[in-house]
């Protein structure tokens, strides 16, 4: 009781330092480091948006269920061991700090995290799951929004995460760009880890070709098919020119010689 009264006197002390007579009107709240464990529901400001309760002994974030509009919440520095069920409907968080706590379990981790499409910020750093050997690629994989994982991240690391955790997908990617075409088994000969898949092979019955509509999926898996026709798609062109320097009907008449050939850039690709 001495804990939960703890964490309602923080909050109604914010309240009066902020100045706030309605609970709509409270888009931010700093808890940070008053030693809690226990706050109380804070579904009563539903239009919160930012939060910072690191640097306490928190272990439950079950406080947090009612809170759909959070875009910051900071909960670094404190004893969480497992965050399942507790975050998966804050569909608009942009920032999340987690480093510093407890928290073992990579897969439930990043599973609880891979609705929020707007997550751009995230530190998991300092945690026992860090110490996964596919920590970052897989983190990096699974969560396509996040720019910013533990304070660091780049472009060539999510080349690597695709091509790490989802081979054939970055083989396919790699095949249709500009006309060209990795000539490569389908099978992956990616070692075995947590990101790899399997390797799958296009199987297509007997007497069956594509195309054939004698048997409209003539693979045993559809989406072999779709993988197929990905890699057989026609070859496109573009072209441009630069129209200023192309006379004009009145301009040829007027010029009466010979037309200079315009230059043409023509970019192709699948």
């Amino acid at each position: 009781m001495a804990a939960a009264s703890a964490g309602g006197q923080a909050i109604e002390n914010q309240l009066k330092i902020g100045g706030f007579k309605r609970n709509v009107d409270v888009l931010a709240l700093y808890l940070a480091g008053q030693g809690l464990r226990i706050i109380p529901s804070l579904s009563r400001f539903r239009r919160l948006r930012y939060l910072w309760i690191n640097n306490n002994k928190i272990q439950d974030l079950t406080f947090l269920m009612k809170n759909y509009c959070l875009t910051e919440l900071y909960l670094n520095n404190n004893e969480l061991t497992d965050i399942s069920g507790a975050l998966k409907h804050l569909c608009v968080l942009q920032i999340l700090l987690l480093h510093n706590n407890q928290l073992k379990k990579l897969d439930k981790t990043v599973k609880e995290l891979e609705g929020m499409m707007s997550l751009q910020t995230l530190n998991l750093f300092h945690n026992p799951l860090a110490e996964d050997r596919d920590y970052r690629l897989y983190v990096i994989h699974c969560l396509p929004s996040v720019q910013l994982l533990d304070r660091k991240f780049t472009q060539k690391e999510r080349e690597s995460a695709l091509l790490h955790c989802n081979h054939e997908r970055s083989r396919l990617l790699h095949s249709i760009a500009f006309g060209k075409r990795v000539k490569t088994s389908l099978e992956t000969t990616a070692g075995p880890s947590r990101c790899t898949q399997p390797a799958r092979r296009l199987i297509m019955p007997s007497g069956c070709e594509f195309g054939n509509h004698t048997n409209r999926v003539p693979f045993e898996n559809p989406d072999d098919a779709v993988l197929l026709r990905a890699m057989a798609r026609s070859l496109m062109a573009f072209s441009s020119v630069e129209w200023n320097k192309v006379p004009t009907c009145r301009e040829r008449r007027l010029e009466n010689g010979a037309e200079e050939p315009q230059e043409k850039l023509t970019i192709q690709f699948r």
